[in-house]
């Protein structure tokens, strides 16, 4: 049910900017209302206002985004400064096990990358600030997940709809939720090609200054390159010890910013 301050107008012009991803760079009107369940006029209406206020570009025909729908993301990572003092520390660690890193949120249900060092392209989808996956398929999204309160844990697994994303996916709850509890007892979690075929990961969490759990930094590697025994041998000291500096920098920075 909808408070009451709830702004309709607002919710239906973020649709219309979410309708467009990587998938679905150019949208005509008609898909627009479609997919964002509008009437054409409503659509139009949306549309033609977010191209008044730059947000959008058309050739009369095809709509897209333009980069400053960018600033909407900057002020929230501008505002964040998990990824600045994670940035340096994921930058030594690739290039001590030269495999790629990434550093995510949760938001929701999905991660949501927020920094991320790359070495060789991996995957089949390009990741970028702000890529979102389900947490359920995802290395980081295991530890974020593990991490929840136990009610918010039983209210995720409760409403997550587990889709099948490779033939190893998990998709039981029951499944999920032992593998979550393992996740949690142990302090990290490997994914193995859940999320991708090919693509295996290895995640642990960092910590605020409370003892929290603000992120996770997890390295990725085509699994032609490791096997999960040898991620664990090979990537999870560094993993840890990268995690750990995450963590005493961040409690450092909050002190400071405490005394100031």
């Amino acid at each position: 049910m909808r408070q009451p301050h709830h702004v309709q107008s607002l919710e239906r012009g973020l649709a219309v900017i979410r309708a467009f991803d990587a998938h679905r760079p150019e949208l005509t009107l008609s898909e627009v209302a479609r997919i964002c369940d509008l009437t054409r006029a409503a659509a139009r209406r949306f549309l033609l206002t977010l191209a008044d206020l730059g947000y959008v570009r058309t050739d009369g025909r095809l709509f897209s985004l333009t980069p400053r729908v960018l600033e909407l993301g900057y002020a929230y990572l501008s505002s964040l400064s998990l990824p600045d003092v994670a940035a340096p520390h994921l930058e030594r660690l690739v290039a001590q096990v030269h495999e790629s890193s990434s550093l995510s949120i949760l938001d929701g249900d999905d991660i949501v990358y927020v920094a991320r060092v790359p070495t060789s392209r991996i995957m089949a989808v390009s990741i970028n600030l702000g890529t979102r996956f389900p947490a359920y398929a995802t290395s980081m999204g295991r530890v974020l997940l593990a991490a929840l309160p136990p009610p918010d844990l039983e209210a995720y697994l409760t409403r997550v709809r587990l889709d099948r994303l490779t033939a190893r996916t998990v998709t039981s709850a029951a499944a999920l939720r032992a593998e979550l509890t393992r996740t949690g007892a142990q302090g990290y979690a490997i994914v193995d090609q859940e999320l991708e075929e090919g693509l295996r990961a290895i995640a642990a969490p960092i910590h605020d200054r409370s003892g929290a759990v603000a992120g996770a930094v997890n390295v990725s590697v085509h699994a032609a390159r490791a096997t999960p025994d040898v991620m664990r041998r090979r990537l999870l000291p560094p993993l840890l010890a990268t995690t750990a500096a995450i963590d005493a920098d961040l409690r450092l920075k909050t002190h400071h910013a405490q005394r100031a």
